[in-house]
């Protein structure tokens, strides 16, 4: 698995904190040299047998298509069962066909559109470049360009999305029929502008029990659309679930490239610097226990869950006895996981496992 990180967006959302710079025609043609640099002197970590490649960030789609040509053709070319690019609904609209048909030439065989929001007051405070028309538009010109893979991610969790606004936006999401659906709970992180807010006052945080009826709300409407609850993020059209980040969560290889990117050999993970310009990483050997806890966690994430033997050897009887008395785990053949309906505190149960 290839990831590459592209640092730049053309302005910063409400709630980002993710390494980020405003785009401008030199600093991408700089960092595209650097990138390329760095694909070549580190081309040996490349196998053949490469299945995935994601272009994420950041908002790869400011990036114009000679650039993207550059990146692909320094990678190999091809083709990739699965090569996802992230792409802002304004962009789309902005470029056009022939910027989706480049796409396609390159590879590219999976969208995933950053909508966010249907409802255009909440897209104005998130900082969004799109409105609700233009995110429609997007993904209408993304289907008739052939693209048969769109993932579409939204955001709930916050005190401006009501109840009526969330069961719209989901409803007409459904109703575009993505192949595939992520869904986030906003988070206040320190460095971003949302962050500045509630530390001023100027934002309070919805509580957890709203945030609750949010999330099930999302999972009732997606489980009667068809969706299957794959990971708890992540809903998908069952055939259409997404190969690069279901391979994450089994902690399989992958080589990260560009400022801020992750890379993970099955026991040392190592991460770039955070600038435009840099150089070397840092790197952790993992632990017996960082692998306990990885695979612990991981994979009670998602709907396949874990091995009941590999449970009961690495983690404490007990527990596992006590969860599944409370029905905050399940059998299902010879292997655990956490229902539907408990999805929401994840957390706190597998931190009783670890």
């Amino acid at each position: 698995m290839i990831y590459v990180h592209v640092p730049f967006c053309r302005s910063f959302c409400t709630y980002c904190d993710f390494y980020s710079e405003i785009a401008t025609e030199r600093a991408a043609g700089l960092w595209a040299d650097r990138l390329i640099t760095e694909i070549e002197a580190r081309s040996g970590e490349i196998t053949a047998d490469v299945p995935t490649l994601y272009i994420g960030g950041g908002t790869p789609s400011v990036l114009p298509l000679s650039v993207l040509e550059r990146i692909v053709a320094a990678l190999g070319g091809g083709p990739w069962e699965e090569f996802t690019l992230e792409a802002n609904p304004e962009d789309i609209v902005e470029k056009g066909p022939e910027y989706l048909a480049g796409l396609r030439a390159l590879g590219v065989n999976r969208i995933s559109m950053g909508v966010q929001s249907l409802d255009d007051g909440i897209l104005r405070w998130m900082n969004r470049r799109h409105n609700a028309e233009r995110a429609r538009k997007a993904f209408g010109m993304a289907r008739m360009a052939g693209f048969g893979s769109v993932s579409v991610d939204l955001i709930f969790g916050f005190p401006l999305l009501t109840e009526k606004i969330w069961e719209d936006t989901i409803r007409e999401t459904v109703a575009m029929h993505p192949e595939h659906i992520s869904c986030y709970q906003l988070s206040v992180e320190s460095g971003s502008a949302l962050g500045k807010m509630a530390a001023d006052g100027r934002f309070t945080e919805l509580s957890p029990e709203a945030c609750r009826g949010q999330y099930d709300t999302l999972c009732r409407a997606l489980r009667e659309a068809g969706y299957r609850h794959y990971e708890i993020s992540n809903f998908a059209i069952p055939g259409h679930e997404a190969v690069h980040n279901s391979a994450y969560w089994r902690r399989v290889p992958y080589v990260g490239f560009g400022p801020g990117a992750h890379s993970f050999d099955g026991r040392t993970r190592r991460w770039n610097s955070s600038s435009l310009d840099w150089q070397g990483f840092e790197s952790e050997a993992l632990t017996e226990e960082d692998e306990r806890v990885e695979t612990i966690m991981l994979s009670l994430r998602t709907d396949l869950g874990i091995n009941c033997l590999y449970l009961h050897e690495k983690s404490d009887g007990e527990a596992v006895s006590r969860l599944l008395e409370r029905g905050d785990l399940e059998k299902t053949d010879e292997r655990y996981r956490i229902p539907e309906d408990r999805m929401f505190v994840s957390d706190a149960i597998i931190r009783e496992l670890i």
